[in-house]
């Protein structure tokens, strides 16, 4: 590691643990950069990113670190706690290795081509190969304008970038695909936004997250180049992400892009399917936001299921035509990949490669959503009324306004034998959000649950405490609810971040009962159903 770093055109001395942090930046080196190296908003052509360094901020400071991917990137606490993290973290400062640049993509934003898109906030810093050989890229979001900025100032602010931290740990805890975190910092800036673009901007307190992922390359990087006719560039990029990040592959140009585009199309069903399975909803599936890795990427207007409604979407630009709600992401995912196949089909010699990886995404989701379900009840084997049990569950989840993760997690939780005259109040507890549905839907509830157990109990291969502990594995116990982050934002901008610390620690064990944090696994209280923060949500950044 670099003994000096520099700050931007200035040197800046800072004591740097001198151990070994390679940087083997081959995005740049490998592919090719604009020649204009200045801020100036404007079209990149034939070149895949721009030179770009952070724009110094007045006062940076670590809010908070993530020790896993610390750990993972190779940072020590002592790395973490001292002056020079805070500067590079937060955009003052270069480490020896680093060669910062913004990327460039296009991107179809809710069904429409948008044009050139591009990092317009993120910057990445380098490629670092840790200890372990695995390739991981730091890139700052919210660290200063770009030549992709548009009109925008390339800032964020602390609410969206705690959203952002907090939820990139979170989805990776619980087993869903996901970019990381490493550092939430300050800037000491204010940032200047309108939150539900309606004519009311305020100075907000600014802050940048590190995000981590072997890659940050989108299904956007592909289309701008696609669109601009630019097929040589076109092939580079696609075999350039073949060889740096689906090494495994191997056979000739056809044979790997055939492949490449197969397991793309693949990684994405399975993220989806987790999406699912933890009621997670994107809120803004454009397609320069979605990873070619089949990770979750750009943490913006998200939102996790409370009461079950597949209608529901957080992002309230897409409040009227609920495009990217939560029972649409597979249909929008599969979309997506149509317009990735659009893109790359000029690589490819015939038609046949592209359609078969479009008809994997197909099959391999309805498997896999199908199991994930299966396991969510609880269901071990076949049983010919297993889908109308599973269909009249879902539906007993909208029409009592159930909660999504409690009522999975109280279903693991029924005991061997159901009390006769039980209520199905007093069997699944505090999971109802509407005291009348409670009421009216009690018999059928109660009905249903009697159903269930008789299936789990005749074709139960193992007791009930095996049962509990297979379904408590695939449905948590916590997962990043909006109005716990809010509290967390309405805590850290007066100063206070002790409650983003502890939901970090709280989300990285989301599967265990926590007794000592129980309070986190409650379901959303009715101060929060209409809180600005806590139920929809705006891209203001």
């Amino acid at each position: 590691m670099a003994k000096d770093a520099c700050l931007s055109s200035q040197k800046l001395g800072c004591e740097v643990a001198l151990r070994a942090l390679q940087f083997d930046n081959r995005f740049v080196r490998e592919l090719p950069g604009d020649p204009d190296v200045t801020l100036r908003r404007r079209q990149v052509l034939h070149a895949c990113w721009s030179a770009v360094t952070p724009t110094p901020v007045r006062a940076p400071r670590v809010v908070a670190v993530s020790r896993d991917v610390a750990d993972m990137v190779g940072f020590t606490p002592s790395d973490t706690d001292a002056a020079w993290f805070a500067d590079v973290f937060g955009g003052n400062a270069l480490l020896d290795g680093m060669s910062p640049y913004a990327a460039c993509y296009g991107g179809h934003q809710f069904g429409h081509w948008a044009g050139q898109l591009g990092d317009g906030r993120a910057i990445t810093l380098g490629e670092v190969v840790n200890a372990r050989g695995a390739r991981l890229e730091l890139q700052l979001k919210g660290a200063g304008p770009t030549p992709y900025s548009r009109t925008a100032d390339g800032r964020a602010v602390l609410r969206s970038s705690i959203r952002e931290f907090l939820c990139s740990e979170a989805m990776h805890h619980l087993g869903v695909p996901t970019t990381r975190a490493l550092s939430l910092v300050a800037t000491g800036d204010d940032v200047v936004r309108d939150m539900l673009y309606n004519g009311n901007p305020r100075a907000e307190p600014g802050a940048i997250v590190c995000r981590v992922a072997p890659s940050f390359i989108r299904f956007g990087n592909f289309e701008i180049l696609a669109a601009r006719g630019d097929v040589a560039l076109l092939e580079q990029l696609i075999d350039f992400t073949i060889a740096r990040d689906f090494p495994q592959i191997m056979g000739d140009a056809q044979t790997r892009r055939a492949q490449w585009f197969a397991d793309v199309c693949t990684r994405t069903a399975h993220m989806v399917v987790q999406w699912m399975r933890v009621g997670f909803v994107h809120g803004v599936m454009n397609t320069d936001n979605m990873s070619i890795l089949g990770l979750t990427i750009d943490f913006g207007p998200y939102g996790w299921l409370d009461d079950f409604d597949p209608t529901w979407t957080p992002n309230t630009t897409d409040a009227s035509h609920r495009r990217y709600r939560f029972g649409q992401q597979p249909a929008v995912a599969y979309w997506n990949l149509g317009r990735l196949a659009d893109a790359v089909l000029p690589a490819f010699s015939d038609e046949s490669a592209i359609e078969a990886g479009l008809a994997l995404f197909r099959s391999v989701y309805a498997a896999e959503y199908d199991s994930m379900n299966r396991a969510k009840f609880g269901l071990v084997g076949r049983h010919d009324d297993d889908d109308a049990l599973l269909r009249d569950g879902f539906a007993l989840l909208y029409d009592a306004s159930l909660d999504y993760t409690r009522f999975f997690r109280a279903l693991g939780d029924l005991p061997d034998a159901l009390p006769d005259d039980a209520t199905a109040t007093s069997l699944v507890g505090d999971i109802f959000y509407d005291d009348a549905k409670r009421e009216q839907q009690d018999t059928a509830l109660r009905s249903w649950l009697t159903r269930w157990h008789a299936r789990v109990s005749v074709h139960q291969h193992d007791d009930v405490h095996a049962r509990r502990a297979r379904m408590h594995a695939v449905n948590p116990r916590d997962v990043l609810r909006n109005y716990l982050a809010q509290l967390a934002i309405d805590a850290a901008e007066v100063g206070d971040p002790s409650l983003v610390h502890t939901l970090l620690e709280v989300m990285r064990r989301p599967y265990d009962e926590q007794p000592e944090h129980v309070q986190f696994a409650a379901r959303r209280p009715e101060w929060a159903r209409s809180k600005v923060g806590c139920s929809m949500l705006s891209c203001s950044s």
